[in-house]
């Protein structure tokens, strides 16, 4: 009989922890998943981050017309119809860190991705030739699967982990009247 109340217990802690992990993995996930676009044609930016004064190459695949490409960070770009690819220089004055949206049209349907301007310069631009790269440190922060969770969320699935283990312990531990069954 101990060994039924044993693992009925622990299948309910094991359900009440199954129950509360969606919830956090789910508000990591809302954080990463920006870019959810979805076209009929191919699109991207090639390096996704680079530095002020670096060249892109934007790509598009599968648009049957001219595709037209703008940013705040590049002058606006066309890849006429049967091309794939064509190239866009950052503006030198770019706001190192920061992230700028770029938006594909093809004939009116319209696709987004976003470019990341990195800190420091191009080690090599086809105009300029540094005699000496420049190097900055790593700029590091939170990161990992605490990036999106708040000190409230965390208090709050503590208590219902410590509250479920709680429950569990007095289920195992409760005396009944027919002990000796």
């Amino acid at each position: 009989m101990r060994a039924i109340r044993v693992a009925s217990a622990t299948l309910l802690a094991a359900t009440a922890l199954t129950l509360t992990a969606p919830t956090a993995s789910a508000a990591v996930a809302d954080d990463t998943d920006t870019n959810n676009n979805i076209t009929s044609f191919g699109f991207r930016v090639t390096p996704s981050t680079i530095a002020a004064g670096g060249q892109v190459t934007l790509s598009v695949d599968g648009c049957e017309g001219n595709t037209t490409v703008t940013s705040g960070v590049f002058d606006d770009a066309q890849i006429p119809k049967g091309q794939q690819s064509t190239t866009a220089t950052v503006f030198e004055d770019a706001k190192p860190g920061a992230m700028y949206e770029v938006t594909f049209d093809c004939k009116g349907e319209k696709g987004t991705t976003d470019l990341t301007i990195a800190t420091g310069r191009p080690t090599h631009h086809p105009t300029h030739h540094p005699t000496a790269p420049v190097r900055h440190g790593v700029r590091a922060g939170v990161g990992g699967s605490l990036g999106g969770l708040d000190l409230h969320e965390i208090a709050l699935g503590s208590a219902l982990i410590v509250g479920t283990l709680g429950t569990a312990y007095y289920w195992t531990r409760r005396r009944t009247g027919d002990s000796n069954s």
